[in-house]
């Protein structure tokens, strides 16, 4: 579901944006003491952390864009029913169990936030990004939603309808951008390229293929 300015909790209670979950603290204890006793280092976990949220997670996102830009059929079905689409490409997880896709249209803007904490689609964008956990992205983009889009460089015109989709752990969203123009020679690889992760999340657009060249 899209709200306006609402913002609330997903379980109705309290809840403390500073304060970190249970599995944070697990995972920075764990990461802690692997690399005091030498396990691993601090730049093996970075770069494993990297990979994960750069390459891995959203190149498998972007292969789900690309085909939705190309195949009107599978868009259909990534709009009718995220889950079942993506798993066509063996994408599957927990994080999918009900996926919802969103298009960007020159109507309408999608930004997805998670305001509890950080629900996200692992499977299809990676690890989300470390603005996504943050209490301030959480709230203001509830709440100004343009004024944060600005702050990441998207400029909606006023006539731009802007929808936030309030991810939950039984919920998660995937935004499908607008295709650039001028790329209809293009194929799916090449037209990969041009989805980033935060276009997936709302944050930004596709990249417009120039740009890619330059």
């Amino acid at each position: 579901m899209s709200h306006d300015h609402d913002h609330h909790d997903h379980d109705g209670h309290e809840h403390h944006p500073q304060e970190k979950s249970e599995n944070e603290l697990r995972a920075e204890a764990l990461e802690a003491l692997l690399a005091a006793k030498g396990l691993v280092s601090a730049e093996a976990i970075d770069a494993v952390v990297s990979y994960y949220e750069h390459d891995v997670g959203p190149q498998n996102g972007a292969r789900v864009v690309a085909r939705a830009w190309v195949d009107p059929a599978y868009k259909a079905r990534l709009l009718a029913d995220g889950t079942a689409a993506v798993k066509e490409f063996g994408f599957t997880g927990f994080e999918l169990n009900t996926l919802v896709a969103v298009e960007n249209s020159p109507a309408v803007h999608n930004v997805v936030v998670c305001t509890l904490c950080s629900c996200y689609p692992w499977p299809v964008l990676g690890l989300p990004p470390t603005w996504y956990k943050s209490a301030p992205y959480r709230a203001r983009v509830v709440s100004e939603p343009r004024a944060v889009l600005r702050e990441f460089g998207l400029e909606l015109p006023a006539e731009v309808e802007l929808r936030v989709w309030d991810s939950t752990a039984e919920v998660r969203y995937l935004v499908v951008p607008e295709r650039p123009a001028g790329t209809e020679g293009l194929s799916e690889d090449e037209l990969m390229r041009l989805v980033p992760r935060d276009a997936m999340i709302g944050t930004a657009k596709a990249i417009e293929p120039e740009s890619l060249a330059a």
